[in-house]
């Protein structure tokens, strides 16, 4: 059975970073999309970045651009999300997830998430 487990959230100052860790088990799907959704309170959860396991091509929300960068290590099965520049507003619980059968990040939105991981806490204090 297939599984995401997410690592790395934690507190840090504002201008601050932190990387964090999906380790998917069991994965054993050749075509499919794994990436990056957060949920602040109050707020729906949005996708923020995603990678391709086809072709490694990437997708980031504009928002993110320049400050997050999303990265694989295909041998450990691990996808990270390194985060610099964090501002108070990017406090919210952090989740990796996985759409399987499509091979791009295309359409990577929450109504087509397969595979959700338990999230992660990250707080910036300012």
């Amino acid at each position: 059975m297939s599984s995401l487990q997410a690592s790395g959230g934690g507190l840090v100052q504002a201008g601050g970073s932190l990387r964090l860790s999906c380790a998917a088990s069991g994965f054993t799907h050749e075509d499919y999309a794994i990436g990056w959704f957060r949920q602040a309170p109050g707020r729906e959860r949005e996708a923020l970045s995603c990678i391709s396991g086809s072709d490694g091509s990437t997708s980031y929300i504009n928002s993110m651009k320049g400050r997050f960068t999303i990265s694989t290590d295909n041998a450990e099965n691990t996808v990270y999300l390194q985060m610099n520049s964090l501002e108070p507003e990017d406090t919210a619980v952090y989740y990796c997830a996985a759409r399987i059968k499509t091979m791009t990040c295309i359409n990577f939105s929450s109504a087509r998430i397969n595979y959700w991981g338990k999230g992660t806490q990250v707080t910036v204090s300012s």
